[in-house]
């Protein structure tokens, strides 16, 4: 039950956002209404109504079938955008312009205009929280370390997917077209910094999907990284993995008591994620079927973003006819994929133990050979669909392969809704990402006697054989956060993340003054995605990247609107000549 503070807090986040939206014939002059802002924000019960609101933009990551996350897959080593049809970016070099990308992904604005929104709401809080006379500073440092976070957590997905762009670190009460671009590094010199003193005033726990020290730790430790500290990420990440985290190894959950299943299915049930007894959430996202419209989502889609469109009509059978149909047997299990993120068969196949590990376990995936024949019409029904059926076999790309079972199955509790992934709360941060981030800060360091012993608590968990040391590379670790990590990290933006370490470090050939000519990321999608390596035509597009496209355009509107300033275009796209130094101080 939503205890009594919690219902002032919705309460007043919905009648400010039911007023906000309201016609002018609601607007005519009278007395300052109760819920304008200057009235609204005068307490805690106030505050923590926009931070309602700052937990829902960062839930918008997840829960859409081509939102941010699955974007972050769908370019990258791991993924392609996957649907046919041509509103869908795939040939990266001619249709992702500052413009617009040709269609529904929406590279260049869909995450920039997220990032921003919320990043005003944080500022909001910031510039207005010394407007109150605070009870006790704990109060208020609370909600300040709160507001830091978000904004953090905002500038941190912004600047490795975009590189430098305008830091905002105040509201913005009227207009304002004189933004400037800052320097990446500075900004991760002020989230870092801003995040160094916020930790200590988060909680220690907090109900589902508040922060709390873990949380703020964790991304702290992300933020040092990208910033090259690699002494204050090892910090940071250890006082999370010496905190209230345990890995999960146990069986729990809603299936604990199945033999079929084992921890990682467990792991990965959404109706697990905020279960008392799993000790690996350190942030997630709320999502419930039970909830009010407009509290909850139309669902996870995960299995509509990563599960081949098996049921459509192209998995033809031995008579020519379509095979499969969107109903009936194995619909209910295997869901209405569409491929919206094409897993490549480097992640696939190619980086697993398959002896070993328990994530690629045969109970954890359905292999593309596992589907049937579901027509009821068919002369192949029951069967098991037989490419050579295919009409052509790039079908096969779309509508047949093996995908983890395990990261997708999310049953719809809506009956009547077409089964693309039902609601239920996902991770934001999970201890597992934690170790990693510390392997790979150890690793920067040169302690591959270090890194090894936080990639092998994962392995091992997994039931993979140790790496040794002298094993350890970036492309080692950066596989492993693929095995245990595919579905929930901004693919794409730690890609980035590391190219950039590289980069200001001189590593291989990389720098930072050519970074849109080499960069590592690419080097890494042509070693692995061979999507991008043989140009793969799927519709009326071919997979094609160059090296600039690592770093995704700055949306062309942002730039012609801002007549007073001057916010620079990534190198590569229309408009790049004109750029400016960016800025390398934060007034």
């Amino acid at each position: 039950m939503m205890n009594s503070k919690n219902k002032l807090v919705l309460t007043l986040f919905l009648l400010v956002t039911i007023l906000s939206s309201c016609s002018e014939e609601w607007l005519e002059p009278k007395p300052l209404s109760f819920y304008a802002p200057e009235n609204v924000y005068i307490d805690e019960a106030g505050f923590e109504a926009l931070m309602v609101t700052m937990r829902k933009d960062i839930k918008s990551e997840f829960y859409s079938e081509r939102g941010p996350i699955s974007n972050e897959h769908a370019m990258s080593d791991l993924g392609v955008p996957g649907a046919q049809s041509n509103n869908v970016v795939k040939d990266f070099v001619q249709v992702l312009t500052p413009a617009g990308d040709g269609g529904s992904h929406n590279f260049p604005g869909k995450l920039f205009n997220l990032a921003y929104n919320s990043i005003r709401n944080a500022n909001v809080m910031v510039s207005r929280i010394d407007n109150v006379n605070w009870e006790t500073e704990e109060i208020r440092n609370r909600l300040m370390a709160s507001a830091y976070f978000y904004r953090a957590y905002w500038y941190y997905r912004l600047v490795n997917s975009y590189g430098d762009v305008p830091f905002i670190g105040e509201e913005i009460t009227g207009p304002k077209l004189d933004f400037f671009t800052h320097s990446r590094w500075t900004i991760l010199d002020k989230i870092q910094e801003d995040l160094e003193w916020g930790v200590n005033w988060l909680p220690e726990s907090a109900e589902p999907g508040a922060l709390t020290k873990g949380a703020g730790a964790h991304l702290l430790a992300k933020i040092a990284l990208a910033n090259l500290d690699f002494d204050g990420a090892i910090a940071a990440a250890s006082q999370v993995i010496d905190g209230p985290y345990e890995l999960m190894t146990t069986r729990f959950g809603i299936h604990a008591s199945d033999p079929s299943r084992n921890i990682f299915w467990d792991l990965h049930r959404l109706d697990n994620v905020n279960d008392p007894a799993n000790t690996e959430t350190i942030l997630s996202v709320i999502d419930r079927f039970e909830d009010p419209v407009g509290a909850k989502t139309d669902g996870s889609r995960l299995p509509r973003v990563y599960n081949p469109a098996w049921w459509h009509s192209r998995n033809r059978d031995s008579s020519g006819g379509p095979g499969t149909v969107a109903d009936g047997l194995q619909y209910d299990t295997l869901f209405r994929g569409n491929g919206n993120c094409r897993p490549t068969p480097y992640y696939l196949y190619e980086i697993w133990d398959y002896e070993n590990d328990m994530r690629r376990s045969d109970n954890n995936w359905v292999e593309w050979y596992e589907i049937i024949y579901n027509n009821p019409g068919s002369p192949d029904f029951g069967l098991p669909i037989n490419r050579d059926n295919f009409a052509v076999a790039i079908d096969t790309f779309q509508h047949s392969y093996s995908f983890p079972h395990y990261k997708t199955f999310v049953p719809e509790q809506d009956p009547a809704a077409n089964p693309s992934g039902g609601n239920g709360d996902q991770y934001v941060f999970r201890l597992a990402e934690t170790y990693l981030l510390r392997a790979e800060a150890r690793f920067w360091k040169g302690d591959l006697a270090g890194a090894a012993i936080d990639l092998n608590t994962i392995r091992q968990r997994a039931g993979a054989l140790p790496v040794t040391a002298g094993e350890i590379d970036i492309d080692v670790i950066f596989d492993e956060r693929a095995r245990e990590l595919f579905t929930e990290e901004p693919r794409h933006g730690e890609m980035i993340r590391a190219s950039y370490i590289m980069a200001k470090q001189g590593i291989n050939g990389y720098t930072l003054d050519n970074f849109s000519e080499k960069n590592w990321f690419y080097d890494r999608v042509m070693r692995t995605n061979v999507f991008f390596q043989i140009n793969l035509k799927w519709g009326q597009q071919s997979y094609n990247i160059a090296p600039h496209n690592a770093l995704w355009p700055i949306p062309e509107t942002v730039i012609s609107e801002n007549t007073l300033g001057k916010i620079n275009q990534n190198e590569g796209y229309t408009g790049a000549s004109q750029n400016v130094p960016p800025l390398e101080s934060i007034q």
